[in-house]
């Protein structure tokens, strides 16, 4: 079977992707260095350069990945929309904790990255600003529901992704002792009450 140069191409972008994900688990982004990744790739060092322009745009593509697979979670038949029923809070934080726990290695270059470029923290601020705006309107009308949220839409909705990150980061370096099943459960809880003022 003849491979086109398009086919070629796109197997050696998705080996560079796939080696940098597993060196930023392993050394972190900041550690990682572009002839590491093209050497855990089988690639030349030069191949690099005809996908990206350098670290922080491969990063950029993995960004983009991330988006698509979070894109294809709300997709989800099973996706809830109406944050005044606790099944739709639990839905969102197990997608979320899942996601995040999927693509750590990711996400931990991310925060790396923003340390460094303020270009690239921009950029990172303005996905959460997105990916917030994609579940606003499971809060929207509370106000005509007569719930009160603790801030506005976006900050509310921050402060939900806020408590997710923070748990899950003390879960991950065992500051506190969780299943992941007892995590979701308890942000769950947590959530729930912050946003509506209700038990669930």
């Amino acid at each position: 079977m003849v491979v086109s140069r398009r086919e070629k191409s796109a197997e050696t972008e998705q080996a560079l992707k796939d080696a940098a994900r597993a060196l930023f688990a392993e050394r972190g982004y900041l550690n990682t260095k572009i002839t590491d990744i093209t050497a855990a790739a089988g690639r030349a060092a030069g191949s690099f350069y005809n996908h990206f322009a350098g670290k922080e745009e491969l990063l950029q593509a993995l960004l983009a990945d991330l988006a698509a697979a979070g894109d294809e979670q709300a997709a989800d038949p099973a996706h809830l929309g109406d944050f005044t029923d606790p099944a739709a809070v639990r839905y969102h934080v197990r997608a979320y904790w899942t996601f995040a726990r999927e693509h750590a290695a990711v996400l931990r270059a991310m925060g790396e990255a923003a340390q460094v470029s303020p270009e690239f923290a921009r950029t990172i601020a303005g996905f959460g600003a997105e990916q917030r705006a994609d579940i606003a309107d499971h809060v929207a009308d509370f106000p005509a529901r007569g719930l009160r949220l603790p801030g506005t839409v976006d900050a509310s909705l921050a402060m939900m992704v806020a408590a997710i990150d923070g748990m899950l980061r003390m879960v991950r370096d065992g500051s506190v002792t969780l299943t992941d099943e007892e995590a979701i459960d308890a942000l769950t809880r947590f959530v729930y009450r912050g946003l509506t003022g209700r038990e669930c």
